[in-house]
């Protein structure tokens, strides 16, 4: 595979705006373990530039990658920004001064994140700002966020926010963000092997509502990663190409953000979105989660 643009590849409206459905993840532009500044902060300013160049503009952040460093390397490196980039943050959660994942719900705290998100991005207002829920910091676990997400809502109404998401919720917990405001798009872990949010997906499909999967690789068995680099090798294509692939096919309202700190490794992301994946492809690759999807 050659081609490392997606210009010519299939978008979806995320909110008010258009975006190619093959974005850009900024969280591994950090440290070890998202803490910290990078090793090469010259070689990540050039993977954002590159991804630019190469047709993303949806890159997803947050000022608690770092935490700042990836908002701030953002906004050294594409500032001005241009006019079709839709930069998606979210609150929700800190770093402790030991690295830890920590929750930060308060109407204060989810403030603070969207001063810190404005001012490190160098913006007046941020486009989607998606609220990440920590009952769980594993994973979703149900709890009720009507406090939170009224408050970001809050922040909506007062101009600081254009549109908000939520990411690592559950089914029960988006009915009930829906009731408190408008719904932008789910943030949640689905890949090949991991497809608890199969029913999810086709509901916010049906609604218009983007679905942004994260972990593409994450969770796959020895048997289910022999069988997806069999697949890949078929392909002449990388496992993780094919794995992206496959959920640009899943729904239309999939939208991609896989990271890297490598220009390399950024193209052959890019590349993934002009990947077709012929029928017999598919059939291996629908039954890796153990219940074949519908071709």
């Amino acid at each position: 595979m050659t081609e490392t643009s997606i210009n010519a590849t299939s978008t979806f409206k995320l909110a008010d705006r258009t975006v190619n459905r093959m974005g850009y993840g900024a969280m591994q532009l950090a440290g070890p373990g998202v803490f910290g500044p990078p090793k090469d902060r010259a070689g990540a300013l050039e993977v954002l530039r590159a991804a630019i160049d190469g047709g993303v503009n949806h890159i997803d952040t947050s000022n608690f990658y770092g935490p700042h460093v990836t908002n701030q390397l953002i906004r050294e490196a594409l500032h001005p920004y241009r006019d079709d980039l839709v930069i998606v943050t979210k609150i929700g959660a800190m770093r402790g001064d030991d690295a830890s994942w920590r929750p930060a719900f308060t109407p204060a705290e989810l403030e603070t994140a969207v001063h810190d998100n404005l001012r490190n991005l160098g913006l007046d207002v941020l486009d989607v700002v998606n609220l990440r829920i920590m009952f769980d910091v594993h994973g979703p676990a149900e709890g009720s966020i009507e406090a939170p997400l009224t408050a970001l809502a809050e922040l909506q109404r007062k101009g600081l926010v254009r549109h908000i998401g939520l990411s690592n919720v559950t089914q029960t917990q988006l009915a009930e963000g829906l009731a408190i405001a408008d719904i932008v798009c789910v943030q949640n872990h689905y890949n090949l092997a991991h497809r608890s949010d199969d029913r999810l997906i086709d509901e916010l499909s049906a609604a218009g509502i983007a679905y942004v999967p994260f972990f593409p690789l994450g969770g796959f068995t020895p048997l289910q990663s022999k069988a997806l680099d069999e697949v890949a090798a078929q392909l002449d294509a990388t496992p993780m190409q094919t794995a992206l692939a496959w959920l640009l096919h899943r729904a239309p309202n999939i939208l991609l953000i896989p990271g890297t700190s490598s220009v390399a490794h950024l193209q052959q992301n890019l590349a993934s979105a002009n990947l077709k994946l012929p029928s017999e492809a598919l059939a291996v690759l629908n039954q890796l989660s153990g219940d074949a999807l519908p071709e």
